[in-house]
């Protein structure tokens, strides 16, 4: 069985935005993520979720499918942290404290060398390389389970330049911001090369669903 890259849950304003120009310590999306997020952290499977509550239905179920046969992650150097050029603090291990979500090998893409450390059970890895062999790296440690290509923006645009990724989903929120990283001028942009099922929430979400033709 052939491994996937797949993005997943990947969320964007109704103008196509998914980043903000101002990426900082304090902001790290450069906008109000939480606004864009709410339909995740709106559900009953979100993982940062204290109490029995959240809704279920279509929303949940991507939610719950975030992580389902994942077995590496591929982001970007602007999705671990907001440092640019040669490291200067090494003690900074992104922004997911003691126990990132991933739970899987992750790679990050940098042109700046930083030796590989693990948190609980996710080890990052920081790699130098073009799209195709930075994905051979992610198959090779996903043993068999798709990759997640997590993001950001420039990431996710790297690897449909190199016609790498096999499915999207694209939660599209019902919130404009003016400007920012786009993924897109409009989801018909991908149809010369994906088939795309567009369906939408009760929570005002739609997804948007592309599969390689």
């Amino acid at each position: 069985m052939s491994q996937l890259l797949r993005v997943q849950n990947f969320t964007v304003s109704s103008d196509g935005i998914a980043a903000g120009p101002d990426q900082s310590f304090e902001s790290p999306f450069g906008l109000d993520h939480g606004n864009l997020m709410a339909w995740a952290g709106a559900t009953a499977s979100w993982p940062n979720r204290t109490d029995s509550g959240g809704s279920r239905g279509l929303d949940d179920y991507f939610t719950r499918d975030f992580s389902h046969n994942i077995g590496a992650e591929i982001m970007g150097r602007n999705k671990f942290g907001p440092q640019r050029g040669p490291w200067t603090d090494p003690e900074w291990f992104g922004w997911w404290g003691d126990e990132p979500p991933f739970h899987t090998p992750v790679f990050v893409m940098t042109h700046h060398s930083r030796p590989s450390f693990s948190l609980s059970d996710t080890t990052f890895h920081f790699v130098d390389g073009d799209p195709a062999t930075v994905l051979d790296r992610a198959r090779d440690a996903a043993r068999g389970r798709d990759v997640r290509l997590g993001g950001g923006v420039t990431t996710i645009r790297e690897f449909l330049d190199a016609d790498l990724v096999d499915t999207l989903h694209v939660a599209v929120a019902p919130i404009e911001f003016g400007s920012g990283l786009r993924l897109w001028e409009s989801p018909d942009d991908l149809r010369d090369r994906f088939h795309l099922d567009i369906v939408p929430s009760p929570s005002g979400i739609t997804h948007h669903l592309f599969w390689r033709r």
